[in-house]
């Protein structure tokens, strides 16, 4: 999966535009330092958005935006 391009969408949030899922917007919410899956505007015309595939984008956007090492730092990452 690719991340196509992203854009602010307001105070704390931003979009996500996929390659695997065309048709569907992604809201990410900011928490703390970094970006989780907030909300998917899923398309009937896209798969299904698997708990995987949410990780995924948000490793993804989180590279994207400078933040991929708050993100991996996570509380609900430490075991």
């Amino acid at each position: 999966m690719q991340l196509v391009r992203w854009s602010h969408s307001r105070r704390k949030m931003v979009r996500g535009y996929f390659d695997k899922f065309p048709h569907s917007t992604v809201y990410f919410r900011r928490i703390r330092r970094f970006y989780i899956v907030y909300m998917v505007d899923w398309d009937e015309v896209d798969p299904f958005v698997s708990q995987g595939d949410r990780e995924e984008m948000q490793h993804l956007i989180n590279e994207e935006l400078g933040r991929l090492k708050e993100y991996e730092q996570r509380k609900s990452r430490k075991g």
